[in-house]
């Protein structure tokens, strides 16, 4: 048993440099579709090949990507969408169904090639150091955005490293309250199986999917303290989740 893991370690290894080179080689090739496209202000074309983008990755790494709950979405409203994040592969899987949404995550991403490339043209909005006076620019960002676009935000922060929801953090809670925007809770399975932040290769047997949950609105939440919220939007979102610890992958 313990070999054949090796094998498949090794041969997943090597197939995901391939699959890794023919990423970044089609990203670069709809960054610059992109781009020209964003030159002549053409949005419905940029949003279309945003998802164009996110939903061929995944066919590209031999996925469906299998979307429940598009119902719960209502055309034309904004929405703060909150989701659980164990992949870099969490944000296609968002954009493949919401490419008009603006993010708010870690600055080191806008380092990323290419894909950090991918995150500007989405009005991405950086987390840099946690100073008041960086925090009420980000606010400030986040709010603007939030009268046109919908706000994508992971409240864990950053990936977890073994399977399980890390805590979520309070940022959202000054968006939620200064915006009264609605919830849109999202729950992603099997991306740490694909590819969590502490392993290199693809683990090309998992079954990733998104489930979109029911809106909760601002009155719903307008009586609660901050703890009350953030363990509200947690519940739901771990309602749905299928991923753990005792789901870690051996390679």
């Amino acid at each position: 048993m313990q070999k054949k893991t090796i094998r498949h370690a090794h041969l997943y290894g090597a197939i995901s440099v391939a699959v890794f080179f023919f990423l970044y080689l089609f990203t670069a090739i709809c960054v610059l579709m992109i781009l020209v496209v964003a030159s002549l202000n053409w949005q419905k074309a940029v949003r279309g090949l945003m998802r164009f983008w996110a939903r061929t990755i995944f066919l590209m790494l031999g996925k469906r990507l299998r979307i429940r709950g598009l119902e719960n979405i209502e055309k034309g409203k904004n929405y703060i969408l909150l989701a659980n994040h164990a992949s870099l592969f969490d944000i296609m899987a968002i954009l493949a169904f919401y490419p008009g949404v603006s993010w708010f995550g870690r600055e080191r991403l806008l380092k990323v090639p290419l894909f950090g490339r991918v995150l500007k043209l989405t009005h991405y909005v950086p987390m840099k150091s946690g100073d008041l006076r960086n925090t009420k620019e980000m606010l400030s960002h986040l709010l603007n955005k939030s009268g046109t676009q919908t706000i994508a935000i992971f409240p864990e922060g950053t990936r977890t490293a073994d399977g399980n929801i890390n805590r979520f953090h309070k940022g959202f809670v000054h968006i939620l309250k200064a915006t009264e925007m609605s919830v849109l809770p999202v729950t992603l399975n099997g991306f740490f199986l694909l590819k969590p932040k502490n392993r290199f290769t693809i683990n090309f047997e998992s079954k990733v999917e998104v489930i979109i949950h029911k809106p909760i609105e601002w009155e719903e939440f307008a009586e609660d303290d901050d703890h009350a919220i953030l363990n509200r939007v947690k519940v739901v979102i771990e309602s749905a989740y299928t991923e753990s610890k005792k789901n870690k992958p051996a390679y």
